[in-house]
């Protein structure tokens, strides 16, 4: 499961024109909830919901001003957001 979020995480960064030079979990930048917080609200940054139907009902809520994205169909969405944001993908 880890190794198909990762995959379909750096195919989301490749669709933005973000290059991932490895696929590893090291490189892949990480944010903490401590640190997402004050960025809540901010226009530039875009909080995309991408944990599948399951996980959605056992986890977490929502966070507030996220965007749900299916994970399966990152071709059809990804081109919908500009490259200048940051984006925050969690499936967790």
């Amino acid at each position: 499961m880890v190794k198909k979020v990762m995959v379909w995480m750096a195919m989301v960064f490749m669709v933005l024109g973000v290059r991932v030079v490895s696929a590893g979990a090291v490189d892949i930048p990480r944010i903490s909830k401590e640190e997402l917080k004050p960025m809540l609200g901010n226009p530039d940054w875009v909080i995309i919901d991408v944990r599948i139907a399951l996980d959605r009902k056992m986890k977490m809520k929502q966070i507030k001003g996220a965007v749900r994205e299916d994970p399966e169909d990152v071709k059809t969405w990804a081109p919908k957001y500009a490259k200048e944001k940051t984006i925050v993908l969690y499936c967790a």
